[in-house]
């Protein structure tokens, strides 16, 4: 009876492999067999031990911040988790980004992306694994993105010799502001890349559900700065100054006439100017002072003539005030981001993979957005995919929007997009396999 025991539960264990790994049979190729791929990884994600292997790796980044183009340390976990994976990588990339590689090693590539840097703000929500570092928090959920595409990575490495090609991992730098994208792209890492995808946390969407658009889905954006100098005195005997915070008053009152009097209504375009720094007493008029904000629109061509009159309208009015002004566009510093444009085909592609992962019905229609992405620097160079997943427990009070002090992430979305990513990737390269398109990568190796 014990030996009858031991072969039927060796048996059931073959049974239990086989099926899993139909992903990888010939049946895999049918519809049907597609469709299986996104439910089983999220089944190995949300399995306990994987699961708390993302909360851990998600709060020691959390708990130690760092700003674009410094994740020293960042970088080093991303690459030790790799290598305790197998996982092969180059280092570094724009600084301190890591691209890793699972699968054959040759076409074709898909690429799947996760930015690394935090923001200059001070967290308030106290809890166990609150930043240990003053000043610094990740409060946009590039710590959840970063441990996704190691949760992702794992996924597919356990799972290579079911790859159809070569999935390139981008851990990037300095997201928010710095451009890390655009030096990912001009350092050729993803030259022969076919299509990548990212993904990004949000509290407006319930945990489960994702959204996307086909088409534009977030502005193209820049920043600028303008020092307008007058000539400083005595607040009671302003006849003998010239007050450069009158001028700036002036400036930003115009400034907002750009969007209300000479934008089409119906082409979207946002200037704020959120930055006014002048004075440090109450009787003293000083001799300059600095304001600063963002610029956002939709079309190259309004982004174009906002950029112009921006310019025109600083230099002008401080003129009509006696004052002189300089405006500073920061390229250097902070290159201006394109509009985040997403592929029609890879959109239909995404509401697919995430339809069989989720359910049809938890994809939900985004209308375009203000915000900006530097992901879009990867769709200039590559057709490229954005799209948004979500955690609010519908259970618990509204959670805080990104970039806010009280910012925070419900880390049962962990599982979600790191399956996600691992679906659209292994999915993507099957689906090259069964079309005409595969011809043309078969030559290419990294």
């Amino acid at each position: 009876m014990s030996s009858f025991c031991k072969w039927a539960s060796f048996v059931f264990l073959i049974i239990h492999l086989l099926n899993f790994c139909q992903i990888s049979s010939s049946s895999s190729l049918t519809s049907n067999g597609l469709s299986q791929v996104p439910p089983k990884f999220l089944a190995l994600a949300k399995r306990d031990d994987f699961f708390d292997w993302m909360v851990g790796i998600r709060r020691r980044i959390h708990e130690n911040p760092e700003l674009g183009y410094e994740e020293v340390e960042t970088s080093r976990l991303v690459r030790t988790e790799l290598e305790k994976m197998g996982v092969s990588y180059k280092h570094p990339v724009a600084v301190t980004g890591v691209i890793g590689y699972v699968g054959t090693g040759q076409a074709p590539f898909v690429a799947l992306r996760a930015d690394m840097d935090a923001l200059a703000m001070q967290e308030m929500v106290e809890w166990e694994h609150k930043s240990k570092v003053p000043g610094k928090m990740h409060a946009c959920g590039h710590d959840a993105h970063t441990t996704m595409l190691l949760g992702a990575a794992k996924l597919l490495k356990e799972h290579q010799d079911e790859l159809q090609g070569t999935v390139i991992l981008v851990f990037q730098p300095a997201e928010e502001g710095g451009g890390g994208a655009k030096k990912i792209v001009e350092a050729g890492v993803l030259k022969d890349v076919s299509a990548i995808f990212g993904l990004h946390v949000t509290n407006q969407l319930s945990l489960g559900q994702v959204s996307s658009r086909e088409g534009p889905l977030l502005a193209g954006s820049g920043f600028f700065e303008a020092k307008i100098s007058g000539k400083g005195g005595h607040a009671a005997l302003p006849q003998h100054a010239i007050d450069p915070i009158l001028a700036a008053s002036n400036v930003i009152v115009s400034l907002q006439h750009l969007v209300s009097r000479e934008a089409d209504p119906l082409d979207s375009q946002v200037v704020t100017v959120a930055k006014f720094e002048g004075g440090g007493a109450f009787n003293v008029i000083p001799d300059s002072v600095t304001i600063g904000g963002t610029f956002r629109a939709f079309s190259t061509k309004s982004f174009t003539q906002l950029k112009r009159r921006i310019e025109q309208v600083i230099t002008r009015q401080a003129s009509v005030h006696m004052c002189n002004a300089t405006v500073d566009f920061l390229e250097e510093e902070k290159p201006f981001f394109p509009p985040t444009v997403n592929n029609k085909d890879l959109h239909m592609f995404f509401k697919n993979v995430s339809g069989d992962m989720l359910g049809t019905q938890n994809y939900v229609e985004m209308q375009p957005l203000m915000g900006s992405e530097d992901f879009s620097f990867y769709q200039e160079a590559m057709p490229g995919h954005f799209s948004f997943v979500g955690m609010q427990d519908e259970a618990k009070p509204p959670m805080a929007s990104p970039h806010s002090p009280h910012f925070e992430v419900n880390e049962d979305l962990l599982p979600i997009g790191a399956s996600l990513h691992a679906s659209m990737a292994t999915r993507y390269l099957l689906d090259l396999k069964t079309s005409s398109l595969d011809k043309s990568y078969r030559k290419d190796e990294l």
